[in-house]
């Protein structure tokens, strides 16, 4: 049985709650999935900020506040690996419209929108099927469970997104401060918001490092803010009339 059967069947078999569905209709890959080692692509703005300038497979990232922008523009690497599949888990509110704004393919991507607690067996079984699974759990993830999903990772090869803390993350991701441009004295139309990531963790990422984004700017795109701040003029000297 394939690994995109097994999903499928996995499904059918929790009639409480909504079956996992592909955002668009098209044919599961001929082959199946053969993990391949090393790096997962990012975005070209995002390399800098990770230590090894994508992100390694098999392993674990926990997206801090479980920022949205970010978790979906460290996700839309995925498209560059000629074709590979994604998951979102446990992600009801997941605007679709912006992921294939950050670059995200709609047709490789599958979703299961409620799994509620059986999202471990979720991600056990699509971590065979996918490159990259994006996941909210439903409450705090015991480090037990944690090491267990680790390890069924670390043999598929497939990068876990975890919107939130995740017990023994490889690398840690945040948005440090961020502002929103577009919007006026309540009218106008958000048009980018900047950002300060810093992303720290084990080995190379232990010292943390930051970069400046577009997260994401007007085309809802990720990319570096390479613009600096203008200089404020200075005040002009008080001219002083002369006492005769």
């Amino acid at each position: 049985m394939s690994a995109f059967e097994s999903i499928f069947e996995f499904a059918t078999e929790q009639p409480a709650r909504p079956a996992l569905r592909p955002v668009a209709s098209i044919a599961a890959p001929e082959d199946g999935r053969t993990a391949v080692r090393g790096l997962l692509p990012v975005a070209p703005a995002l390399r800098e900020v990770l230590p090894d300038g994508g992100l390694r497979r098999g392993t674990t990232v926990s997206v801090a506040n479980e920022d949205a922008g970010l978790l979906l523009a460290l996700a839309a690497g995925v498209r560059e690996t000629g074709g590979g599949w994604a998951a979102a888990v446990g992600l009801p509110d997941l605007g679709l419209a912006a992921a294939e704004g950050y670059g995200l393919d709609l047709r490789r991507l599958l979703v299961a929108d409620d799994p509620g607690p059986h999202w471990p067996e979720v991600v056990s079984v699509l971590a065979g099927a996918v490159e990259l699974i994006m996941l909210r759990p439903d409450g705090p993830v015991p480090p037990k469970l944690a090491a267990r999903l680790g390890a069924v990772l670390r043999r598929s090869g497939c990068v876990l997104l975890v919107a939130g803390p995740w017990p023994g993350a490889a690398l840690r991701l945040g948005v440090r401060s961020g502002r929103w441009f577009g919007l006026g004295d309540g009218y106008g139309q958000l048009a980018g918001r900047q950002v300060e990531v810093v992303a720290e963790g084990r080995g190379s990422a232990v010292r943390g490092r930051t970069a400046r984004l577009w997260l994401p700017d007007e085309h809802g795109a990720v990319r570096p803010l390479r613009e600096r701040p203008q200089a404020v003029p200075e005040p002009a000297a008080p001219r002083v009339a002369a006492v005769v």
